[in-house]
């Protein structure tokens, strides 16, 4: 993705008035400059999209990030210790990078990387996102794929099954974001009714023209 490519997906999200628009960290002030006035905040990632940096580097870069004006920081924790069980050090990290967010008054959105996981991994996230006062819990990053036995890669990101585990075990503030899978205005109404408050979407212009005709349609009849 080219800075020409980052620029067109601002003024998209400029357009529509999304809540939030995510780039990559160096990409910081062109976004601050490109929303300003638009009360689009601007969403950097961090230890994307595989997660594997040392929680010193996601420390290091959450901190960067928050304090260059980064709002709202998505960071994927590290899927091999939560696939091993290793959930002092799942936590610890998660913690840490939601200190350093917290104290510049930005909030945390932890990506789980569902593709990956078991039903009880997703619950055990959602417990300790929750007892550290996470902002959100996120289904995906949209890199996910995993191979199969046939050899081929299969993503799916956000599902029903694993939106209603998120918001089953998370508590009432933590907020639910699905990533991966919502493509239509259908899409994005049926998994809000399922809870979810945030939905991270490569289609927004299609979904937000939708969205418009059907409010035009409505205010005819």
């Amino acid at each position: 993705m080219t800075d020409k490519d980052i620029r067109e997906g601002l003024d998209i999200a400029k357009k529509y008035g999304v809540a939030t628009a995510c780039v990559k960290p160096y990409a910081i002030p062109m976004a601050r400059k490109a929303l300003e006035g638009s009360g689009v905040l601007v969403c950097p990632v961090i230890g994307f999209p595989h997660g594997n940096s040392t929680t010193e580097v996601k420390v290091f870069e959450a901190d960067a990030a928050a304090a260059a004006g980064g709002k709202e920081i998505d960071m994927v924790i590290n899927i091999g210790k939560a696939l091993g069980g290793d959930w002092d050090y799942v936590s610890d990290e998660i913690n840490q990078v939601n200190e350093a967010v917290t104290k510049h008054g930005a909030i945390l959105k932890v990506i789980f990387e569902n593709d990956y996981l078991q039903d009880s991994h997703i619950i055990r996230l959602c417990q300790i996102c929750s007892d550290v006062g996470v902002a959100f819990v996120k289904t995906s990053s949209g890199y996910g794929f995993v191979k199969q036995d046939n050899g081929f890669y299969t993503y799916h990101g956000a599902t029903v099954p694993h939106l209603k585990l998120m918001r089953q075990h998370s508590k009432p503030e933590v907020q639910i974001k699905a990533a991966g899978g919502v493509r239509t205005l259908d899409d994005l109404l049926h998994v809000m009714s399922l809870g979810v408050t945030r939905i991270g979407a490569t289609a927004t212009v299609a979904i937000m023209e939708e969205a418009h005709r059907k409010e035009e349609t409505q205010s005819v009849a």
